[in-house]
């Protein structure tokens, strides 16, 4: 079988070409939302609680209509445009980050999220406990793995690389820092675990085959966490940022150490039904997708363009309906299915999944 990528007819150098390798790094590198400044309004709700926002009759009945096992959401929470979406009153970033969550478990059609505080450090099985606490049974949260041992270069601010990480590919730092706790703490509400690889350097990405010999090393190093069983366990996905790494010999190997391809619609990478095309390579399994950003834009401009992410920007139809196809197939083979999205994706996370919702529920009707 040709091991060469599934994307070989993209440009030259792939979906990468001509953008800021950089600055993408130093984007996945960014403080996360929720550590963010607080604003200097004060939320009328209480100091310590976050309402949720008076969701309609229609929502509410598209949340009964969806299958439980579609697990739908958002990345992070800690979004204060969010009133009247998400939450019923103002609230501050610290303040959504903290006691944000209660609310968030609340919307008829959120079931999952994305903690991306994770992917720029750990946190301890305590961190991980307390969220747990915070959302209903039948919840199940994307987690992502530390850079710590997902970057193969350390980084300054701004993404230039200062030279190799010694942590990288680390399976005994990954288990003690991330798969440990995180197991730990959330427990049944445990999902997809994802290795989110930021763009690899050019003498990893010049070997493809000993690439997939080092990852595969890692993977089998883990703890053991089957695939097979993602409706009752958590599970390992791997996400790239390099198209060029996604070749038939890495789907077989993620198949034959039962993790999943994550698909990242992102701008570094092809569309998402191409994407997909290339995740059902890896056999039948659990579905798991992260809707990053809007195609032909970098993260810190789509940032800006889309605040405060309370309204539909910029529509995605096309990936949209590639997303509904593929959740709607899934499910009808009995997989279950994590598709969470980023405000950057189309203007307002929330209001993506619910278009999302929308969508699944209509070709559920006609299959």
């Amino acid at each position: 079988m040709n091991q060469s990528s599934f994307f070989e007819l993209d440009a030259p150098g792939g979906p990468a070409a001509g953008t800021d390798a950089a600055a993408d790094a130093a984007a996945d590198a960014a403080t996360t939302p929720a550590a963010g400044t607080p604003k200097k309004r004060r939320s009328r709700a209480a100091a310590t609680e976050v309402p949720p926002a008076d969701h309609s009759d229609d929502l509410r009945a598209l949340g009964a209509d969806l299958p439980a096992n579609i697990h739908l959401g958002t990345s992070s929470w800690a979004f204060p445009g969010w009133r009247g979406l998400v939450y019923g009153d103002d609230a501050s970033e610290t303040l959504l980050s903290r006691e944000g969550l209660r609310a968030y478990g609340q919307h008829p059609l959120l079931r999952s999220v994305s903690l991306d505080r994770t992917f720029y450090a750990p946190i301890s099985e305590a961190q991980y406990a307390t969220y747990a606490g915070q959302v209903p049974d039948g919840f199940r949260f994307v987690v992502k793995a530390p850079n710590l041992v997902t970057d193969a270069v350390l980084r300054q601010d701004k993404g230039t690389p200062t030279g190799p990480n010694p942590s990288f590919l680390d399976a005994a730092i990954a288990t003690e820092h991330f798969v440990t706790p995180c197991l730990a703490g959330l427990g049944a509400k445990a999902g997809p675990l994802v290795f989110q690889f930021s763009p690899l350097p050019r003498d990893l990405l010049a070997d493809p085959a000993g690439w997939v010999d080092r990852l595969e090393a890692f993977l089998a190093a883990l703890p053991p966490l089957p695939a097979s069983d993602a409706a009752q366990q958590a599970f390992y996905a791997v996400e790239f940022r390099d198209a060029e790494v996604v070749t038939p010999r890495m789907m077989k190997m993620l198949a034959r150490r039962d993790a999943r391809y994550c698909v990242a619609v992102h701008s570094r990478m092809p569309p998402a039904a191409r994407q997909l095309q290339a995740e059902a390579a890896t056999g039948p399994g659990p579905l798991v997708v992260r809707w990053n950003l809007l195609a032909g834009q970098r993260y810190e401009a789509a940032k800006s363009r889309f605040k405060p992410f309370d309204r539909m920007v910029v529509p995605d139809p096309e990936t949209r309906g590639a997303l509904a196809d593929a959740a709607a197939i899934a499910h009808q083979s009995g997989k279950p299915v994590w598709i969470v999205a980023n405000n950057k994706a189309e203007g307002s996370a929330p209001l993506t999944i619910e278009g999302l919702a929308r969508e699944i529920t209509a070709r559920r009707r006609t299959r």
